[in-house]
């Protein structure tokens, strides 16, 4: 169950709940409010009142709205990352590789909660801990997918961190245009579209260690 899905289902006002439970609780409910208004027009009286909870109760969990905010930036950054990782480790078929890291993004940017937004479309960038968070979930994608290009073409570590920026982010600017323009054009189709715009120029580096006719 989601956090948001935890959120509905304990919204009203009086029931007790355990403190994790609690914590998940009061994090959907916080994501609804920030994806609606953003960081700046919420109010922790909003996140509350969205929780079914006193203001008590959710400064007992989190001293401020910052370090609620950066407590959910940290989950959807945790969860960018991983289905990165999962994606890339999901097959050695390179083509197919790229396929499912698109398809990653997509994914994240087309759950109905729009973490994304909170990532890629934050109106608190000028903050430095968010900004550091951002910077870093960026980061470490790129990484991720420059070992499996370092590995398999051979190419030095800047030159494979180069590349890997560049599909990461084609990625999630295409993947946030189209859900953003609502597009007529399905999610398998447009990730195979990318798929095949990126493998045309990723397929250009031969596989290192395999001899070339």
């Amino acid at each position: 169950m989601s956090a948001i899905e935890q959120t509905e289902a304990a919204r009203p006002r009086g029931t007790r709940l355990p403190r994790r439970a609690r914590r998940n609780q009061l994090l959907g409910a916080a994501q609804e409010v920030f994806v609606a208004q953003g960081y700046h027009s919420a109010a922790m009286d909003d996140i509350a009142e969205r929780a079914g909870v006193s203001k008590p109760v959710l400064y007992q969990h989190f001293p401020g709205k910052l370090e609620l905010y950066l407590a959910l930036l940290d989950q959807h950054c945790e969860s960018l990352l991983q289905a990165v990782v999962t994606a890339l480790a999901s097959t050695t078929d390179n083509k197919l590789r790229v396929e499912a890291t698109m398809d990653a993004y997509f994914a994240y940017v087309e759950d109905e909660g729009g973490a994304f937004r909170l990532v890629f479309e934050s109106d608190l960038t000028n903050e430095p801990a968010v900004r550091e968070r951002v910077d870093r979930v960026s980061l470490q994608c790129a990484e991720a997918i420059s070992d499996v290009i370092a590995g398999d073409t051979g190419l030095s570590k800047d030159e494979s961190m180069l590349l890997a920026v560049g599909l990461g982010g084609v990625s999630q600017v295409v993947a946030r245009y189209w859900l953003s323009s609502g597009s007529s054009i399905p999610r398998d189709t447009a990730v195979q579209l990318l798929t095949s715009l990126a493998w045309r120029g990723i397929a250009g580096f031969p596989l290192h260690g395999v001899e070339q006719h």
